[in-house]
């Protein structure tokens, strides 16, 4: 399981048209889930995008979490995360898990973040989506579970 997360100052994402989720200040976690990936990846994962310490303190230092701030989460589901590109210039997804043991996980991930009190907003699973947000700083982080 990967994690791209932004720290964001806002964020959303729309569906044909349609915003479907929308977030203030927080986190945007792009999240990509491989084949061998189970529940204790994703609630490991969720821990760690939850205590993550990349917001600043008074002193400017990188020292608060997601928890800290009181702040969001938006979960956009994206297998490309899992690419193998070591091979030509084509990528190659055969280490992405299905949709059917992927959105369970995906799920999992979201809920573990929720049970960690983190206010998390959700893309739609497999949809085409456009996600726009305001990467504060810019932050950027990646997370392999």
């Amino acid at each position: 399981m990967r994690a791209v997360v932004q720290r964001v100052r806002n964020a959303s994402v729309t569906v044909a048209g349609e915003t479907v989720a929308e977030i203030g200040c927080g986190l945007v976690v792009l999240l990509g889930v491989a084949e061998e990936d189970t529940a204790v990846e994703a609630r490991r994962l969720a821990g760690k995008v939850a205590r993550l310490r990349i917001f600043e303190n008074d002193e400017g230092r990188f020292d608060r979490s997601l928890l800290d701030i009181v702040g969001e989460a938006l979960v956009v589901s994206q297998f490309t995360l899992i690419a193998d590109t070591r091979k030509g210039n084509r990528p190659s997804f055969t280490n992405a898990a299905d949709a059917g043991v992927a959105e369970p996980l995906y799920e999992r991930f979201c809920g573990a973040l929720e049970a960690e009190g983190v206010r998390t907003s959700r893309g739609v699973f497999g949809a085409r989506m456009q996600v726009a947000l305001v990467n504060d700083g810019p932050v950027t982080i990646l997370l392999d579970a």
